[in-house]
């Protein structure tokens, strides 16, 4: 996932961020709304974490005009406001999910999960595409039944083919579930060395390439 974190404090939001990418996901982190507003303008995120109390603009502002403009992207509410009204406020104004702090990096993960499952529709906890198993919580990949060693970059790679086995991804598009805007830029093949580890470490058929446009998953692989 490419998770868009808006928290200004100086503490709490790089260590979010820090604990997201750990445990394997892309994270942004913005402390003013106006910056996250144009970093969700610019780019595909599949979730954000929107805290409340912003300089420049409450979070709540921001995501009423989200909503208003037409943002799908679940948002889960992060703040220190535990109060039954404020929550439902934040609920009716278009927030996915509540989380109070203090919380644990683990919880919040999960809580991120839940949103990706309700979001497409994929409610198992693990993903089947023929022979292939993903367990996106453990983080780990079976092939015919034997585990399959990846590194963080080919498992946030396989995730979003998963994700949407029906389409053909841009480079654009993948590229940007793969890297965060702290990463020096990635070589111009990158792409390409993470699609060649999938084949050879899964299979040849695992990744299709269609020509001029860009990648989808291959179609499924049965156990012998």
């Amino acid at each position: 996932m490419r998770i868009l974190i808006v928290e200004d404090d100086p503490l709490l939001g790089p260590a979010l961020a820090t604990g997201l990418r750990q445990l394997g996901q892309v994270a942004d982190l913005f402390t003013q709304g106006s910056d996250a507003d144009g970093a969700l303008i610019a780019t595909p995120y599949d979730a954000v974490v929107l805290d409340l109390g912003l300089p420049g603009g409450d979070g709540m502002t921001w995501l009423r005009r989200w909503r208003d403009r037409g943002e799908k992207v679940p948002v889960l509410i992060l703040t220190a406001r535990d109060g039954v009204d404020q929550r439902i406020a934040g609920l009716d104004a278009g927030a996915d999910d509540y989380l109070l702090k203090p919380l644990t990096i683990d919880e919040l993960a999960a809580r991120l999960r839940a949103l990706m499952r309700r979001s497409t529709g994929r409610a198992q906890p693990v993903w089947q595409h023929g022979a292939l198993e993903f367990e996106p919580a453990a983080r780990r990949v079976r092939w015919k039944g034997q585990p399959v060693e990846l590194t963080q970059r080919e498992l946030a790679l396989l995730e979003a083919l998963l994700r949407e086995p029906q389409r053909v991804l841009s480079r654009g598009i993948l590229r940007d579930k793969l890297y965060d805007w702290s990463d020096t830029e990635p070589e111009g093949n990158s792409l390409e060395v993470h699609i060649h580890h999938l084949r050879r470490k899964i299979s040849p058929g695992i990744v299709r390439t269609v020509r001029g446009v860009g990648y989808a998953l291959g179609p499924p692989e049965a156990s012998p």
